[in-house]
């Protein structure tokens, strides 16, 4: 018997029948009543060497195009909590003779359906000369600054992905000026949406997430930032789903109730 199917061998007319009224049910059923639901899962992964907890969990409902609609949510309030020691680990750097720049503090909310990044970080720049056989090390600039960074998610061919925009760098004098230049904003802006996409798309892989019959049969439409209503970082994804309805059956039998 193949995985996530009904046994081939009930009679022809039974299956008919069974399809027949499962097809009405897609049509009757109310596009704001759930077919199924699908329970808390909670999984963890990895991002720069931090353990994180993602909980996540789901609903299948009909459409009036006898069809499936998914609609996952992911709680991304432990990446929130664990992001300055990731923003470290991704932009903490300490050359001798160039940039040192280490992030006090970061911070993710959501502004939905984007989030923002507010990181607070030290940097420094140092020059070294060569005079009388000594290496001479000198402070060009230095200073607190605080970087804002807009990060939208969106669906390209069933991966998401993150659009990063420097939305404004808080710093005083030169070293304004030394962190707004093209290379130091696009570097810092890159670098967070590096880590930060890596960390979505670890904790919205379907294979931790979702039981394998939806987890092969889901193709993600639409993904967005949320509040959970106190601060807490949601992930929100609708997926369309092709499952026949023996399929379903077969998946509501499979899950806990």
């Amino acid at each position: 018997m193949k995985r996530g199917s009904l046994d081939l061998r009930l009679p022809t007319s039974m299956r008919l029948l069974m399809y027949t009224a499962l097809s009405a049910l897609y049509a009757a059923q109310p596009a704001s009543e759930p077919l199924l639901r699908i329970p808390p899962v909670r999984t963890s992964i990895n991002v720069e060497n931090q353990p994180i907890e993602i909980t996540a969990w789901g609903t299948v409902f009909a459409t009036p195009a006898h069809s499936l609609r998914l609609e996952t949510t992911l709680d991304l309030g432990n990446f929130q909590d664990n992001l300055t020691p990731i923003m470290r680990a991704k932009l903490n750097e300490s050359d001798k003779c160039g940039t040192r720049m280490s992030v006090d503090r970061a911070v993710l909310t959501a502004t939905a359906p984007s989030s923002v990044l507010t990181a607070n970080l030290h940097y420094e720049r140092y020059g070294c000369v060569k005079a009388l056989g000594k290496q001479i090390v000198k402070r060009l600039v230095g200073g607190n600054a605080v970087v804002t960074v807009n990060l939208t998610p969106s669906v390209d061919q069933n991966h998401i992905t993150l659009t990063a925009k420097v939305l404004k760098i808080d710093a005083d004098g030169s070293l304004g000026e030394v962190l707004r230049s093209g290379s130091v904003g696009e570097s810092i802006r890159k670098k967070a949406a590096e880590s930060i996409e890596s960390a979505v798309r670890k904790a919205a892989n379907p294979k931790a997430t979702l039981p394998p019959a939806l987890e092969e049969a889901a193709t993600i439409q639409t993904v967005q930032f949320a509040d959970d209503g106190r601060g807490r970082l949601w992930l929100n994804l609708m997926a369309d789903v092709h499952l026949s309805p023996e399929q379903l059956q077969d998946l509501q039998k499979r899950l806990p109730h």
